[in-house]
């Protein structure tokens, strides 16, 4: 059948008088209402001379506003969903590079988008006036429905094109690895200019008929309030702000009683295993580590839900796309050798845009190259080692952060750690870790690498033990290991 992989029959499953959009205060938007929406969306686009490929950047704060402006941009265009914390001069670069020929903004806007677009004399519409009543045309399953950048921490940002095919496989994937049917609600916190929220926070709930509760993103001190509201069945975070949530849990018990969850989820960076332990004890539903990439368009591997066996420190079993192991020549390895994780798969982005060399190093006989260090057991489970960038070479001896933040944390006194290389004048690199404590706890530096000694290879020990009240993070909460020497003032 041509064209079954679009939004438009995606948004196709829910039922009229389900809700698809709920949010904090607000009334339901129920599927008939999300649909019409859309249409008139696309409809509007259309008027002003946007169609199928047409860039649309997206300035929005998170909430169902982003939600369904994201929807309609994508089934009509191609949604460029920007993080409305970007300063000017990084909108002028994102929205040339797009070469959008649309920003939308929020009525009333104050954003510095709105100079940036100015400049580059693209069109500014405001969300709210964005209604047409005319045939909408919409995308087909090859055309391109989002673009995002990869976060450029080593390099100049890459954009990833991802067609109306990739985000709908993707969107399948995750449905059917977490069983998600029209009863489910997800409580997003996820950001909706990030591959993670947009994925397994909106489209895979919203392609099993199931509710998404749009918040204005992640805030601790109101998520178990939202809880109350929402009467969610599960949520996906990253780590730090599940992390954040056990904080509070304490103070919440008769509200997780009173909602119990069927599961949660991890994804975007690693969970420490103590961490999942404790979640699971805290809520009394399992959680489940996802492994994902915006060229995936999110999911590649999943631990499964129980009776499916959840092995903590592994991203579980293969997700969608195929995985292997290969070696630098791309040769795949047997079971437990390690190498570079390569996928392929219809969630997979066809390539980078306008980036010959990029491509030329990332694809290779049909598999893409993830740059993630990893190996995959005799039960097929595929456990990640590292980033290949983030490996930190000590004078030749390859040291994986994962491994030292995983025995840090086993310490008593800590709650976060993220181990990073520091330069070193005859090493080249040398190891080094930001430690926060938990509250009331107290450790030195001495503590923690005499106990990090008694656990590890001497020069996997980090030399720099630096403590903080809070570790830098990146727009969406993942800890940033590449960097932070320098961060830090120890580069």
């Amino acid at each position: 059948m041509p064209d079954q992989h679009t939004l438009r029959i995606l948004l196709s499953t829910g039922s009229d008088d389900s809700v698809a959009i709920a949010a904090p205060g607000a009334p339901p938007l129920t599927y008939a209402g999300l649909r019409k929406l859309i249409a008139q969306i696309v409809a509007a686009l259309n008027t002003h001379g946007i169609g199928r490929n047409d860039r649309v950047a997206i300035v929005l704060p998170n909430g169902p506003d982003m939600a369904c402006a994201f929807l309609g941009v994508a089934s009509g265009a191609t949604a460029a969903p920007l993080n409305p914390a970007y300063t000017e001069d990084e909108f002028s670069f994102y929205i040339s590079d797009l070469k959008a020929k649309a920003l939308i903004v929020e009525a009333g806007s104050a954003s510095p988008a709105l100079a940036s677009a100015r400049k580059l004399g693209v069109e500014i519409l405001d969300y709210e006036t964005l209604r047409g009543d005319g045939e909408p045309v919409y995308e087909r399953e090859d055309d391109v429905a989002l673009v995002l950048h990869t976060s450029g921490t080593t390099s100049r940002p890459k954009i990833v094109p991802l067609s109306q095919a990739n985000i709908c496989v993707s969107a399948g994937n995750i449905a059917r690895t977490l069983n998600l049917t029209a009863a489910d609600i997800n409580l997003n916190i996820m950001p909706l200019f990030h591959i993670h929220g947009l994925m397994a926070g909106l489209l895979a709930p919203l392609s099993a008929g199931g509710t998404v509760f749009a918040t204005p993103g992640f805030n601790a001190l109101k998520f178990f309030s939202w809880m109350e509201e929402a009467k969610p069945t599960w949520y996906t975070a990253v780590p730090t702000m599940h992390q954040a949530i056990l904080g509070r849990a304490k103070h919440s018990r008769d509200i997780i009683a009173r909602h119990p969850l069927r599961f949660m989820r991890s994804s975007s960076s690693s969970i420490p295993p103590q961490v999942i332990a404790e979640l699971e004890v805290t809520f009394g539903a399992p959680l489940i580590e996802s492994y994902g990439m915006t060229e995936a368009a999110h999911q590649m591997a999943s631990n499964p839900l129980p009776p499916g066996r959840r092995k903590p420190g592994s991203v579980g079993l293969a997700a969608g796309p195929e995985i292997a192991i290969i070696d630098e020549a791309a040769v795949p390895q047997a079971p437990n050798v390690p190498g570079e994780i390569a996928i392929r798969g219809a969630n997979v982005t066809r390539g980078y845009e306008n980036n010959p060399k990029a491509n030329a190093e990332a694809f290779v006989d049909g598999w893409f190259r993830t740059g993630d260090q990893g190996m995959i057991d005799a039960d097929g489970y595929l456990a990640i080692t590292g980033r290949l960038k983030e490996i930190i070479n000590r004078g030749g001896e390859k040291v994986s952060p994962r491994e030292v933040d995983e025995i840090l944390m086993d310490h008593p006194a800590v709650a976060q750690v993220v181990t990073f290389a520091m330069p070193h004048a005859k090493l080249g690199e040398d190891v080094a870790a930001a430690v926060v404590l938990k509250e009331g706890m107290a450790a030195g530096e001495a503590d923690l690498r005499n106990f990090a000694a008694g656990k590890l290879a001497a020069f996997k020990v980090p030399r720099k033990i630096v403590f903080l009240a809070e570790i830098p993070k990146g727009a969406t909460g993942k800890l940033q290991r590449i960097g932070l020497a320098q961060k830090l003032g120890l580069a």
